[in-house]
């Protein structure tokens, strides 16, 4: 008998629970998705990664 008196709050407690698992669901799938992204290579190519940046000169380095 209060398992009746207490079915509204199960009934929210599993509707809660059913929404965050599929958020969490689909949030891992497009960290999935991003991170192939990133990873793949066309091809037999090797990935190259520039940086354009102007190097220190000694007294900069120096002030750190």
């Amino acid at each position: 008998m209060n398992v009746m008196k207490n079915m509204e709050a199960i009934f929210l407690a599993a509707a809660f629970l059913t929404g965050v698992t599929s958020v969490a669901s689909a949030a891992s799938e497009n960290a999935r998705e991003r991170y192939d992204a990133q990873v793949s290579i066309q091809g037999k190519q090797m990935a190259v990664v520039r940086v354009t940046a102007k190097r220190l000169t000694a007294e900069e380095k120096a002030r750190i």
